[in-house]
């Protein structure tokens, strides 16, 4: 295969439109529309023929080739097409230059018509009009919208020769690159489907030629993203016109897209895929109907997970058969690969050398083209007997590794073997199964495949990071709603490891919780080292809980990441870590399209987040985020009125098991800041941690102190507190001291410290430990949006993460 030489200067992003994207006066609008919302100067713009335009014109061909009287008529119809489709798309100014070049065009085809026998290249001549006419049109339309926009007919660079035809990539992309040059700042909409020869005559680049132009221009011009649109949004599950639970895809990997393509899908074909896999543009599938309908997304890297996750069939399917006397086994490979060359790999076969018979099974367009290939290769292919065989159907399971999946595969056999079978092959390269039966109504099959393929429990491995106290309060919140997760979202859930700070447990079978919680016995293990043991994890998916305070285990984040690995966090040190590292690790989670969630990190089990983002979803303008974020800074500002010292209050909390070992970690306000910077980033702000205030409750003599020390000299806390007090009572009647957290938008301005809050302020009066907080947006501005209630505790953040554990999940 051609690998495509990236020019290092390229960048312009590559758009197809097919032809029933570009079928009236409507469907230009609504893709000029398109062009419109992509904000993209340079854009290269490929396009079919506008609706069956192509169709027309072959018919036109047929009928002048028979001598049709019919043959005149069939090409006024199409000049009125044509015109009528000009002058509904613009203004009649507008329109005059592109009703001329029209005229012109016609004309042209009428005198080729009129030669006694037209040559390949002149059939080719006719049917290239379509695509001039769509670019020619969608160019002038985009003109006078105000886009700098150029019809650009691929034949002055995309140079090609022999059958089929096969692309001079050096020419081609110099020739290109000489024409995109001239027009730097320019979209240029360019003919698909057609190319020209060293002498400058029309070559077609047959079917699906315009998706192939598309794929093919993108690698030319070394462009990072080529989106093909058409009337679907992309890739089904199945034939959504035939099995209704078919579902959306929106990831395909690059060799389940070929072997898709292979089977004969109409969404794709093989040579469109050839130049992705040749280059490095990212090819996407949208609908241009519906553009937020979705979209599929072809990926190069392979999915973790195997097995079938596609349904296609070809109804009208074709068998070839024919008898190979001698060297069997010789014959049949060197044939399959003498069919490969000429792009006519079968899409199923059947070795049979019993009976020195061999099958392979075609669409009927293809099936005619091998045919009389074959018939005129017989005597040196070494068979004889060539026969056609009509009347069969294909039904095949596609994905990554299907062949080895036993529960998969059974199913499939036993499906098709109640049908009227002829043969069932499972692809080499693992990635089909394929079955071919005598032509029937193909509906219950292919949903009973689908069925087959979706009702299978998804089997996902949980990772618990932490055996503390919430993640033993976790655990056995885990034991108690595991039922309940697999009955109603169609799960297998195993344990499949838990680390603590001794080392890690690690069982494929899955863990037993009552075993975790009364007799954990880890094996030590080495960092990174540990990553290894989950490579090979088996499970459909995986998920890591993390419910430790470390920031080593962050630093590997992007490493769990880029295994696929989703994410659940009660730890904030990732979603509060400086700003490098958290963009870094967001990106690294939209490539890989790994999910994280770490709704604990904030309120424990208060919705914060989760009322944060259905805000920004409804359209609201975040103003200011507030509140008292530490249950036990909430517990000592209730509790401290002056009427025993600060410290004797710190001893209390920390006795009671409301502080953290070191009360310092608490009263240093480091915290709040984490819960500050998460709140403030899923309000979608870059806030960088270093850019927050911080009013420090511990003086700087007590700071450097071991513990106990510490803990010696704690009256020293009481002084600087009782000046607040009294200062919070002298500024205002009834004023009170609370340790609030804020952050402006508008000013983007942040900070954590002491307050004087009026005695009606709704941070004045809590529940001694609860948190609250207030989210001031365009229509919550006068009267904020308040949430209120326990911010901390083992059982609520258990219960918060185990929230965050059925949405993930409920996502996959």
């Amino acid at each position: 295969m051609t690998q495509f030489q990236p020019d290092a200067g390229a960048q312009r992003p590559v758009h197809k439109f097919g032809g029933s994207s570009l079928a009236d006066a409507a469907c230009f609008h609504r893709v000029a529309g398109i062009i419109h919302n992509l904000h993209q100067p340079d854009a290269l713009i490929v396009v079919s023929a506008p609706g069956k335009t192509t169709n027309r014109l072959i018919e036109l061909l047929s009928l002048f080739a028979s001598g049709d009287s019919a043959a005149p008529e069939a090409l006024e119809g199409l000049h009125d097409f044509q015109r009528n489709l000009i002058a509904t798309t613009l203004a009649p100014d507008q329109a005059e230059p592109l009703l001329a070049a029209l005229e012109d065009d016609i004309q042209t085809i009428a005198r080729v018509l009129e030669q006694s026998r037209l040559g390949d290249f002149q059939r080719n001549l006719i049917q290239s009009f379509g695509e001039v006419w769509s670019s020619r049109l969608l160019a002038r339309l985009l003109s006078c919208q105000g886009l700098a926009a150029d019809s650009l007919d691929a034949r002055r660079f995309l140079l090609v020769a022999g059958t089929p035809v096969q692309v001079d990539e050096a020419e081609s992309r110099r020739r290109l690159g000489e024409i995109l040059a001239e027009h730097p700042a320019r979209i240029q909409v360019v003919t698909g489907f057609i190319a020209a020869d060293a002498e400058g005559r029309t070559r077609l680049l047959g079917r699906n030629g315009s998706d192939f132009s598309a794929t093919l221009l993108a690698a030319l011009a070394d462009s990072s993203h080529c989106t093909i649109w058409s009337d679907v949004p992309g890739v089904f599950s199945a034939d959504p016109r035939r099995v209704k639970e078919a579902r959306l895809l929106t990831r395909l990997s690059l060799p389940e897209a070929a072997e898709l393509a292979r089977l004969g899908s109409p969404v794709l074909h093989s040579r469109t895929l050839g130049p992705v896999a040749a280059s490095r543009q990212q090819l996407m599938l949208r609908c241009s109907y519906h553009p937020d309908d979705g979209h599929t997304r072809i990926s190069r890297q392979s999915r973790r997970e195997a097995g079938g996750r596609i349904v296609t069939s070809v109804d009208d399917a074709v068998l070839l058969e024919m008898t190979i006397p001698a060297r069997y086994q010789d014959r049949v490979d060197a044939l399959t690969d003498w069919l490969t060359r000429r792009e006519l790999a079968p899409l199923a076969c059947k070795r049979r050398p019993e009976r020195r018979l061999w099958q392979i099974a075609y669409t009927r367009e293809q099936a005619e083209q091998a045919f009389a290939l074959l018939k005129d290769h017989q005597p040196a292919g070494g068979f004889e007997g060539l026969q056609l065989r009509e009347g069969f159907s294909l039904v095949a399971l596609v994905g990554k590794e299907v062949t080895a999946q036993a529960e998969q595969c059974l199913q499939f056999y036993h499906a098709l073997n109640e049908q009227p079978l002829e043969f069932i092959q499972p692809a080499k390269n693992g990635l089909s199964l394929v079955g071919v039966v005598r032509k029937m109504v193909l509906e219950p099959l292919l949903l009973r495949l689908h069925q087959s393929l979706f009702s299978r429990p998804k089997r996902v491995g949980l990772v618990l990071f932490g055996r503390g106290n919430i993640g033993q309060a976790w655990l056995r919140l885990y034991r108690e709603q595991k039922p309940r997760l697999e009955r109603e979202l169609n799960l297998h859930l195993s344990l499949y490891g838990v680390f603590d700070s001794r080392g890690a447990m690690l069982s494929s079978q899955g863990l037993e919780v009552d075993q975790v919680l009364a007799d954990f016995q880890p094996r030590s293990v080495v960092w990174p080292d540990w990553l290894e043991d989950l490579e090979e994890h088996g499970f459909d998916s995986l998920v890591a809980l993390d419910l430790t305070a470390s920031e080593s285990l962050v630093q590997y984040y992007p490493a769990l990441v880029q295994q696929h690995i989703h994410l659940i966090a009660a730890n904030k040190q990732a979603g509060a870590a400086e700003q490098e590292y958290y963009l870094k690790l967001r990106q690294t989670l939209a490539e890989h399209r790994v999910q994280f969630l770490s709704n604990a990190t904030v309120g424990a089990g208060l919705p914060v987040q989760t009322s944060v983002r259905q805000l920004q979803q409804s359209g609201e303008q975040i103003r200011t985020l507030s509140g008292i974020f530490s249950g036990t800074l909430s517990w000592l500002f209730q509790h401290y009125d002056g009427s025993q010292p600060f410290s004797e209050l710190v001893l209390q909390a920390w006795q009671q098991g409301l502080t953290e070992p070191d009360p310092r970690q608490d009263l240093s306000g480091e915290d709040v800041k984490r819960k500050l910077v998460i709140l403030a980033r899923e309000a979608g702000f870059d806030l960088d941690p270093a850019n927050v205030r911080v009013s420090n409750l511990v003086p700087e003599s007590l700071a450097a102190l071991d513990r106990e020390r510490f803990f010696d000299r704690l009256a020293e806390l009481d002084q600087p507190l009782a000046e607040a007090l009294a200062l919070a009572r002298a500024r205002e009647e009834g004023g009170v001291l609370r340790h609030v957290a804020r952050f402006d938008a508008q000013r983007h301005e942040a900070g954590v410290g002491l307050e004087v809050l009026g005695p009606e302020h709704p941070f004045a009066h809590l529940r001694p430990g609860d948190n609250i907080f207030a989210i001031e947006t365009q229509h919550y501005r006068q009267n904020p949006l308040v949430i209120q209630g326990p911010g901390a505790g083992r059982e609520v953040t258990a219960a918060a993460v185990q929230a965050d554990l059925w949405q993930l999940l409920a996502g996959l």
